[in-house]
């Protein structure tokens, strides 16, 4: 995996030279919410599908 800064930068220079703060910090979310649930699946983090509808029966 990248380190953090590269892919920040990587993620930064795909976007359109007009692209405003707001739209950098909502991709650089995006792109950090998205490294974290692949994390997450790698160490096996998760739930299934029927520990989620338990979880959700429970409420």
């Amino acid at each position: 995996m990248l380190a953090v800064k590269q892919a920040a930068l990587n993620t930064i220079n795909k976007l359109p030279e007009d692209a405003d703060i707001d739209e950098i910090m909502y991709q650089l979310y995006v792109m950090d919410k998205i490294q974290k649930a692949q994390q997450a699946v790698e160490q096996q983090q998760v739930l299934t599908s029927e520990d989620l509808k338990r979880e959700i029966d429970s409420w």
